[in-house]
């Protein structure tokens, strides 16, 4: 247990070095590509910022004015006949949107359910199996100034469903 430790304290340092001797080897200047690579990141965040901060806002709003709880009624009929646990639709719903919020969720249905109940089980799975799609697809597209998303939407929103959908299947099958 000892060698792990001690590979996983070292491992970033040896890199750091072996890249400054790499650079030193090759007569690059270390530090002043260090620099410009630390300027372009914060313009990069700069750029993205604002995606970020309409994201967030929508989360906040989605998750505070009772419509997550309204849509997961509207739909518990449809979910139900397929012998989809209802514990797991607040996940279901708001994982391809905020992975911090999904998260909680996750945290919560593993506090109420437990780890290894079905219910535990399932929101591990689609928590391994999916997507923060639209934090994702937010971030790409403005970060190379796509405006046109919808197809990639699309594509991806039907993934997390593809996701949701095995993940219950396989928890209930090998269950």
């Amino acid at each position: 247990m000892n060698i792990v430790n001690f590979i996983s304290v070292s491992a970033i340092p040896i890199i750091i070095i072996i890249i400054i001797l790499y650079g030193i080897k090759e007569k690059k200047k270390v530090f002043e590509i260090f620099l410009k690579g630390a300027k372009d990141g914060i313009q990069i965040v700069v750029e993205l910022f604002p995606t970020l901060l309409g994201i967030f806002l929508a989360i906040g709003l989605l998750r505070n004015s009772g419509i997550l709880d309204f849509i997961i009624e509207l739909i518990k009929p449809i979910t139900e006949y397929f012998k989809i646990p209802s514990a797991i639709l607040p996940l279901a719903i708001l994982r391809p949107i905020s992975g911090s919020a999904s998260m909680g969720i996750a945290i919560d249905i593993m506090k109420q359910y437990g780890v290894d109940s079905m219910i535990g089980k399932i929101a591990s799975t689609i928590m391994g199996s999916t997507e923060t799609t639209f934090y994702t697809i937010a971030i790409y597209t403005a970060s190379v100034k796509i405006k046109k998303i919808r197809f990639v939407l699309l594509a991806a929103l039907l993934a997390d469903l593809a996701g949701i959908i095995t993940s219950v299947v396989i928890c209930q099958v090998l269950s």
